[in-house]
């Protein structure tokens, strides 16, 4: 017997690939200088590595956001850092006031630091308002403008390669 979550699940698919299709078509890259950051990652990977502190450290920059996938929050707990499946509408847009106001915020860079497919950070990564979108390969790389093949464990030299590049860009100052 198949599970309302697995029905949700497909229809949730099937909304992002209608919409990746969409933003794919109207992408406009914005040349604007990042002064505000966004991080979407999984619960795992930001407690064991300490993320937002890291990127505020290498990339120079202060107040970065993050929102941190936990599979299965009880829907009675608020988050103001996690999100789950139940955070979803089975259209896929966000039902969480906490959660859409951080996919709603046009931040100047979104960091999609997750390294295995997951649908619901892609999802936040599709519908998210940020002006310019970084992520690690093998994801999928149609949500970001640039992708990095470095392992997930290595935060550093992701983080050294992405200020490379912003600075290429005159997205940040040295």
């Amino acid at each position: 017997m198949i599970s309302i979550l697995k029905i949700k699940e497909v229809l949730i698919k099937k909304q992002f690939r209608k919409t990746l299709i969409e933003k794919e078509n109207n992408r406009v890259v914005c040349h604007k200088e990042i002064k505000s950051v966004g991080i979407l990652t999984t619960e795992e990977i930001s407690k064991n590595l300490n993320v937002k502190d890291k990127v505020e450290e290498i990339l120079g920059l202060k107040n970065a956001k993050i929102y941190s996938y936990k599979p299965q929050i009880k829907k009675e707990e608020v988050s103001f850092v996690n999100f789950s499946e139940i955070d979803f509408k089975w259209n896929g847009q966000v039902a969480q006031p906490n959660f859409k106001s951080f996919i709603d915020e046009p931040f100047d860079l979104l960091i999609g630091f997750f390294n295995k497919e997951n649908l619901y950070l892609e999802n936040a990564v599709l519908q998210s308002n940020a002006k310019f979108k970084v992520g690690l390969s093998k994801v999928n790389q149609q949500l970001f403008d640039i992708e990095f093949d470095v392992s997930v464990s290595n935060i550093e030299k992701f983080l050294q390669e992405l200020k490379k590049y912003l600075l290429i860009l005159k997205k940040l100052k040295n």
